[in-house]
C-alpha cells in the first residue's frame, strides 16, 4: 500500500468514527426547528453537531476515493 492509499484508510476511518460520534452527540440536544436559517441553526448545539455529521461524512468520502484512486484517474 501507498502512502496516499493509507492516508485515504485513515481519513476513512476517522470520518466514520467521526460521523457516529456526532451522532450520539446529536442525540443529547433537541432538534434545531424547521426554517431556522443555517447562521441561526450554527448557534444551537444540536446544529453545529449536525454539522459535524456532515463534514465527517465529506472526510470519509474523500478517504475512500483516496484509498480507491491513490494516483488519480
Amino acid at each position: 500500500m501507498g502512502p496516499m492509499r493509507n492516508f485515504g484508510a485513515i481519513m476513512l476511518l476517522a470520518g466514520i468514527l467521526g460521523f457516529f460520534y456526532a451522532s450520539q452527540q446529536l442525540e443529547k440536544y433537541e432538534p434545531v426547528p424547521a426554517g431556522v436559517s443555517i447562521s441561526e441553526g450554527l448557534n444551537r448545539p444540536a446544529g453545529r453537531w449536525d454539522l459535524a455529521r456532515y463534514a465527517c461524512a465529506g472526510v470519509a468520502g474523500i478517504g475512500f476515493l483516496m484509498a480507491l484512486f491513490p494516483k488519480g484517474r
